[in-house]
């Protein structure tokens, strides 16, 4: 999958970024105050994918 398509589907999930960091952007959901990193590469594996959204608590697309 694509990273500005993950993105996409965190924000649409109400997650929003906290930081930049130095290989990877932090995301957070606001409602259960949960984080994980996203890594900037172009395409993002799809069990890497699983493990952000699991972490976020929101459904995997």
């Amino acid at each position: 999958m694509k990273r500005r398509a993950l993105i996409g589907h965190l924000s649409k999930h109400g997650c929003g970024l906290i930081r930049e960091g130095a290989n990877h952007s932090w995301w957070g959901n606001l409602t259960t105050n949960r984080r994980s990193a996203i890594p900037r590469h172009a395409e993002v594996n799809d069990l890497l994918i699983k493990k952000i959204c699991k972490d976020l608590g929101i459904p995997a697309p």
